[in-house]
């Protein structure tokens, strides 16, 4: 059975291995990908591995292969922990659900922006605009209500989406960012 109590013959033989291969396992974990700021705490676990198993070592492949394979082994440890973290923290700093205050007042403040990019259009334009793309209403139904020829329609609906786009772009740039309603 194979005891893995510490005697000062192994921490002499772990003090030569760690001095002998440090290196060489530095340089495995930072080739196999492992960020700078990172590479000192993973080298850290790998001989810590080593030296709970270095009683263990039975030489069957060279101490390096056997090395790279525990450096192996931490590293992937060490990326499921880090991803397991990275989707910890994002799931604890998600924004918290929006509430129906929070709901209302982002409808509010939409309907006001919309008021004030319809508001830049003429009278004609913001008509047949509200009653396309509001109101879902046909062209040729909006030329029926209007008494407007169709191709009228379509005139003033396609330069009321062009006067649209144009108001809305101006208040991205001076407001910096979208609309409460497109977050």
């Amino acid at each position: 059975m194979n005891e893995q109590i510490s005697t000062p013959g192994a921490s002499l033989e772990f003090e030569k291995t760690y001095r002998d291969h440090y290196t060489f396992v530095w340089r495995t974990v930072r080739r196999l990908g492992v960020p700078p700021e990172e590479v000192d705490d993973v080298v850290q676990d790998v001989f810590m591995v080593v030296h709970r198993r270095l009683p263990e070592f039975e030489g069957r492949s060279s101490l390096n292969t056997w090395l790279f394979g525990i450096a192996y082994r931490v590293i992937r440890d060490h990326r499921r922990k880090v991803a397991a973290r990275q989707r910890r923290e994002q799931l604890a700093s998600g924004a918290r659900p929006p509430t129906e205050p929070d709901r209302k007042l982002s409808r509010r403040q939409a309907a006001h922006v919309l008021d004030e990019l319809l508001a830049t259009l003429d009278d004609d334009q913001r008509e047949v605009m509200v009653m396309a793309d509001v109101m879902n209403i046909s062209a040729p139904e909006i030329a029926e209500i209007t008494g407007a020829k169709l191709n009228t329609v379509y005139s003033r609906l396609r330069l009321a989406r062009k006067a649209f786009e144009r108001a809305l772009a101006e208040f991205r740039a001076r407001e910096g960012g979208d609309l409460p309603w497109m977050s």
